[in-house]
């Protein structure tokens, strides 16, 4: 960024030429656990429809499922997190070291806190290692997030999955082969191109930021909190009851820039994500193909209306 401002003829927008960046250097609240969130809104989402889960056996919701979580980086910790905070049970952990499970699952918190003072979370009190990092791939839970490196379920082992619902937060970590053969188990595979584009969600917002030269949030939140007050103030004056002062602090909190990053990431993930369940259904495929035929079909569109083909 700062090479780009300093040989481009325009530094007006150059803070937009890169995304990722610190708050401070012009990056956006929320970009560092984008990724991991779009993987939880994903999620929540595939799980929140009744006919396709009474399909794979399972009920709705996150809350009571159990989660393998292959890889604690950036990507999986976050998503681990938000999981672990709607209720998710996570049973199964694995990291370079390998793979631990309990099956009344795992608090997140202590697990890190304890593999950042040891080096390993082997080892950990009321776990159970069942060897390296790949065992977490075969373990039974409902859900398995993949969200470490590419090619970790193969034809050699995606016959043993167990998992209902696999959610590719890595890029690429189901070969082509063993796609099919998740498809013809009937595993409903959550594809990495949908999954895991949070972080480049939160870049594209980043991006706008830059652009428009102002903090999102900046020009509507004391608007927001005195609509809101003036009207819980009518409320009391017209019932004669006052709101408990913390009820009244969340119902007037105006929209700060991470609300609206995360808004703005979730109204993304559940979008898109029925766009290609529709899709899915519509031309009785499986997830990855809809993904695809979702999105090739807009850029055809788009050429189509440009008037580029005849």
């Amino acid at each position: 960024m700062d090479t780009y401002a300093g040989l481009t003829s325009d530094p007006l927008d150059a803070l937009a030429c890169v995304t990722g960046k610190p708050v401070g250097q012009g990056g956006v609240r929320g970009r560092t656990e984008a990724t991991g969130r779009g993987v939880f809104f994903g999620i929540r989402e595939a799980l929140s429809h009744a006919e396709d889960m009474e399909e794979l056996g399972l009920t709705t919701g996150i809350a009571g499922k159990t989660f393998g979580i292959q890889g604690l980086g950036n990507v999986g910790s976050y998503a681990a997190q938000f999981i672990s905070e709607a209720g998710g049970i996570l049973t199964t952990l694995a990291e370079m070291e390998g793979t631990i499970h309990n099956p009344d699952g795992f608090d997140l918190n202590a697990v890190m806190a304890y593999r950042r003072e040891k080096g390993t979370f082997i080892g950990y009190p009321g776990s159970q290692h069942i060897g390296d990092p790949s065992q977490v791939i075969v373990a039974d839970v409902d859900v398995l997030v993949p969200a470490a490196l590419e090619g970790q379920i193969t034809k050699d082992n995606a016959s043993e999955v167990r998992a209902k619902i696999v959610a590719e937060a890595a890029n690429g970590p189901v070969t082509a082969d063993a796609d099919e053969i998740l498809n013809a188990k009937g595993v409903l595979v959550i594809p990495d191109m949908y999954i895991n584009a949070g972080g480049v969600t939160v870049s594209y917002f980043e991006w706008l930021r830059n652009l428009q030269h102002v903090r999102f949030g900046r020009m509507s939140k004391r608007f927001e909190q005195t609509v809101q007050e003036r009207l819980l103030t009518a409320i009391e004056r017209a019932t004669g009851t006052p709101f408990a002062e913390d009820l009244r602090s969340t119902i007037i909190h105006g929209a700060d820039e991470i609300d609206l990053v995360n808004s703005g990431l979730e109204e993304t993930m559940v979008v898109a994500y029925n766009e290609i369940r529709k899709l899915k259904k519509t031309y009785d495929t499986d997830m990855r193909s809809a993904a695809f035929v979702n999105s090739i079909s807009k850029v055809a569109v788009s050429y189509k209306e440009m008037g580029i083909f005849p």
